[in-house]
């Protein structure tokens, strides 16, 4: 039997029910769903420190399980101390069983290591699609405080399908992601 993530189970016999019910739509094709993940570093005193970018790509592998790769510079900013093509920043873009696997991850064991945890806020992009900003790498358990050098934060973008935002909002809500309330913030 081939492995299919939890939430890719919950997905096809759950929630696509659901949001069919609640949008009342005609065909399964118009269902939303969620494309990729994308988590983004980045990281300005890379310009100073060039193994930082090391060090967060080691880290954003670990978190997401798949090889992160450097941004580089597309100008020269003086101001700034940045030349064209020096490393500024760490991304990776998860799609299919570790976008679902990393989901999971994300809502059942990171997101409540949290302090004082409150719930997420209700910002989407007006397409459908939601960014989550974290202010600390720490709170996955992959990453290990001793050998943490620097606390860094990281912002996740899940690209759904959905034309709207209620449409984004209700398929990653249906997922589990723990929203303050419904009200557009």
């Amino acid at each position: 039997m081939e492995y299919v993530p939890t939430l890719r189970k919950k997905y096809d016999e759950v929630i696509k029910d659901n949001l069919k019910k609640e949008f009342s739509y005609s065909s399964v094709m118009e269902i939303p769903h969620l494309e990729k993940i994308t988590i983004n570093q980045g990281i300005g005193e890379a310009v100073a420190d060039k193994k930082l970018i090391d060090v967060a790509i080691n880290e954003l592998t670990a978190i997401s399980g798949q090889k992160a790769v450097a941004t580089i510079s597309k100008k020269d900013i003086s101001n700034f101390k940045l030349r064209k093509n020096m490393p500024i920043g760490v991304k990776v873009t998860l799609r299919g069983e570790k976008m679902y696997e990393f989901l999971e991850r994300l809502i059942v064991v990171s997101l409540p290591r949290v302090r004082d945890f409150q719930g997420i806020k209700f910002k989407f992009d007006g397409k459908g699609n939601y960014t989550l900003g974290i202010d600390e790498q720490i709170i996955f358990p992959e990453i290990v405080l001793d050998k943490v050098s620097k606390i860094m934060g990281l912002q996740m973008t899940f690209v759904t399908s959905a034309k709207t935002d209620e449409e984004g909002y209700a398929l990653l809500r249906e997922f589990g992601l723990p929203f303050k309330n419904m009200k557009k913030n």
